[in-house]
């Protein structure tokens, strides 16, 4: 007798059919069957990135579930938009997500890496390779990248009058962004940001103390006050409330006016004690009604109201001034200081912001982009971000590595490796070779997104790196005449580079271990 695989039931006219189970309905890949699995689903992340790489790289329209349009090229913003459903996929989400955590740049080219990496792997597999003399072969070839790459760094040249390195160091990131038109501005823009909050004695750089606002479109008006003292308030202007459940009943015309005239005497001791304390700007985290309103401008003291509270916390650091939980706690000592505080209305909206510059302490600073759409400004402020990140990677360490960009650390090290795998006798000199193939495909993708031919500019590119002994030779996809990447100023962080190579690698390691996923629904198989 037959054993039926399901449920056996019958429609109206009694014609029997079968309802099959989810687990006999798909059947639970094992072995080296599930590691090729993992490899295409993870490749198909990789194949979707790789168009996006360098400078020429093209950008994704994210759409999300309500709507909402998101275009960059950010390897790390697409994946976090996409919809991805497989387990292994979902690692490359984090990988990227990873090395933006870290380093804050490449998180593309990790991804693409890590995408090569693995059809490497699958090649390997294919030849009988068992797979953990792979993920074995690819961590010793890791090391052997990751200590060339210690070979052919260069001194950053530090110089805190000579601010042009930092500058191209930010340009390079900033090169395959939407904003690249004006990079220039918007790299010392980064730099100047992150070197007014930067500690000369811990070498760290707190992004808390960097805000980046963009409004859409408008022009620019302003108004302003001089040599301000400011109050940061957090108590409201408003009359004190009991602290337990209360009631309040008003009877007759009497009430209501006592009760008027209790609020009035309230709000105006509250701004005598803020006008004697010297204010002259009064920054309040909370609302105040009209009738606040109206005696700060008959006392002629300017205020803010609803400011939040990161802003506080920015505003008390700037001004170097203490925020005041009660109006009497409020005394000359505690006011902050700024030389000119400015209000920028914007065209014909209603959006208002202030600006407050000239403060004691500099170290708080808000970048403020301006774009035709908002879509342009959500792209500016993630570039500007990568671009804070990289001068951050920079000013961090204390030997200040650098490498020289467009591919040509990766080809160098893909030589080293190659050089490597001739010298070793076991079956891990077939992972060597495969890595140094895998370390190819940034550089390849370079090219092809550039519109060259990826394997003619590559065998260029190798050749001259072997006969001129000379690593900074890459691929020159912006047509500049010169594929020397130290002339054209492509220079990233060794930092980063370094990162790229060893979260791919571990990632890869971790997917050639999986020879079977199970959920919840597979414990029947148990047996």
């Amino acid at each position: 007798m037959t054993a039926i695989p399901g449920t056996v039931a019958f429609d109206e006219y009694g014609r029997p059919f079968i309802i099959l189970r989810d687990q006999e309905k798909q059947k639970r890949l094992t072995g080296i069957d599930a590691i090729k699995s993992h490899i295409l689903a993870a490749r198909n992340v990789a194949n979707t990135l790789r168009t996006s790489l360098g400078p020429k790289g093209l950008d994704k329209l994210m759409v999300s579930s309500d709507g909402d349009v998101t275009v960059t090229n950010d390897g790390a913003t697409i994946l976090k938009n996409m919809d991805v459903d497989h387990e292994v996929a979902k690692l490359m989400v984090q990988l990227s997500q990873s090395q933006d955590d870290e380093i804050g740049d490449g998180t593309t080219g990790v991804v693409v890496l890590a995408g090569a990496l693995l059809e490497q792997a699958e090649q390997l597999l294919d030849k009988g390779i068992h797979p953990i003399r792979i993920a074995d072969g690819f961590e010793m070839a890791a090391k052997c990248a990751t200590d060339h790459l210690k070979t052919i760094t260069h001194k950053f040249p530090e110089s805190v009058e000579n601010l042009e390195p930092y500058i191209k160091i930010a340009m390079t990131s900033l090169g395959s962004k939407i904003i690249n038109k004006c990079h220039r501005q918007m790299a010392e823009i980064a730099v100047n940001a992150v070197l007014a909050v930067y500690d000369h004695v811990t070498w760290d750089v707190n992004f808390e103390l960097i805000k980046i606002e963009g409004k859409v479109g408008g022009r620019l008006e302003d108004t302003r006050l001089e040599n301000v003292k400011l109050a940061i308030l957090t108590c409201p202007f408003e009359p004190p409330k009991p602290k337990t459940k209360h009631k309040l009943d008003v009877t007759s015309v009497e009430d209501y006016r006592a009760l008027r005239e209790y609020e009035r005497e309230k709000f105006t001791e509250m701004v005598k004690l803020v006008k004697d304390a010297g204010t002259t700007l009064a920054i309040c985290q909370w609302g105040f009604d009209d009738e606040a309103n109206h005696l700060l401008l008959q006392n002629d003291l300017p205020a803010v109201r609803w400011v939040g509270g990161p802003e506080i916390e920015l505003i008390a650091i700037a001004t170097g001034g203490r925020i005041v939980p009660r109006f009497e706690e409020l005394t000359p000592e505690k006011l902050g200081y700024a030389g000119v505080v400015r209000e920028l209305s914007f065209g014909t909206t209603k959006d208002k912001m202030l600006v407050i510059e000239e403060c004691k302490n500099s170290r708080a600073v808000t970048i403020f982009i301006r774009g035709g759409n908002k879509m342009i400004i959500e792209e500016a402020k993630r570039a500007i971000h990568d671009a804070l990140c990289t001068v951050r990677n920079v000013l961090n360490t204390k030997d200040k590595k650098i490498l020289y960009g467009g591919g040509a650390a990766e080809i160098s090290c893909a030589l080293a490796c190659a050089a490597q795998a001739d010298k070793i006798s076991t079956l891990e000199q077939y992972a060597f070779r495969a890595f140094a193939e895998a370390l190819e495909a940034v550089p390849m993708a370079l090219a092809e997104n550039s519109g060259l031919s990826p394997v003619d500019a590559l065998a260029e590119i190798k050749a001259r790196q072997l006969t001129e002994d000379n690593p900074s030779l890459g691929i020159d996809c912006l047509n500049r005449g010169t594929a020397d990447m130290k002339v054209q100023n492509v220079i990233e962080t060794l930092a980063s580079k370094t990162q790229q190579i060893c979260l791919a690698t571990q990632l890869v390691k971790m997917i050639l271990k999986i020879d079977d996923v199970r959920s919840p629904n597979d414990a029947g198989d148990a047996a």
